[in-house]
């Protein structure tokens, strides 16, 4: 057991529970957005949506607990992470170049992470952790996208989730194992068309539900 916790508490080990918590979170992500997508077929149609997953009962119930782990897990580690690379180099360079494939996504990572992290936070609030009955959820997303400033903040998280996922998604692959010239062009390809489809999956819902509905 102590070969266990020595592993987990490598980098290599810590890099290991990003990527799986991380591609956890990728499938959630899908799941979600495909939950979500019955908003545009209308009001009924979203709730029977919703009436069937209140349904599943103790498996939601499992299903969040889970989700709990893995955001404990992923921002524990990653903070772990970020901490051990900055202490190893703890001057920044005089010049940042994107020499070795450095994107946007990959140069951002620990802030974004922590701004998805507040978001989440205020959009559970808003969304999750509503009083649910005198009103349905439907009118609950009305009301808060009625707020235009919450369209602005929310619209700018999933931009944010878009950067994110763009790196972390090909760089759980790499980490898993996947790390082959033949196949990583396909999975940073994947990864920035699976990043598209977040963003505009999600950030259609505001002004479709303002202005549409």
């Amino acid at each position: 057991m102590n070969w266990f916790t020595a592993f987990l508490g490598s980098s290599i080990g810590k890099k290991l529970l990003m990527a799986l918590t991380g591609l956890g979170f990728c499938f959630f992500l899908f799941i979600h957005l495909i939950g979500n997508l019955t908003l545009y077929g209308g009001k009924n149609f979203f709730l029977s949506y919703v009436e069937h997953l209140h349904a599943l009962g103790p498996v939601i119930i499992i299903a969040e607990c889970g989700l709990l782990l893995f955001a404990v897990i992923h921002v524990t580690t990653g903070a772990l992470l970020f901490i051990e690379n900055w202490r190893a180099r703890p001057v920044g360079y005089v010049m940042k170049k994107n020499a070795g494939g450095r994107t946007l996504g990959s140069a951002t990572m620990p802030y974004t992470g922590f701004l998805i992290l507040t978001f989440i936070t205020i959009h559970l609030l808003n969304v999750h952790f509503v009083d649910l009955s005198q009103q349905t959820i439907f009118q609950v997303l009305q009301n808060i996208f009625a707020f235009f400033p919450y369209v602005v903040f929310y619209t700018l998280a999933v931009i944010i989730v878009a950067i994110h996922v763009s790196h972390g998604f090909w760089s759980l692959f790499q980490t898993l194992g996947a790390n082959h010239p033949k196949y990583m062009p396909f999975i940073h390809g994947l990864g920035i068309c699976f990043s598209l489809i977040i963003a505009l999956g999600f950030g259609f819902i505001p002004a479709y539900i303002r202005f549409i509905v």
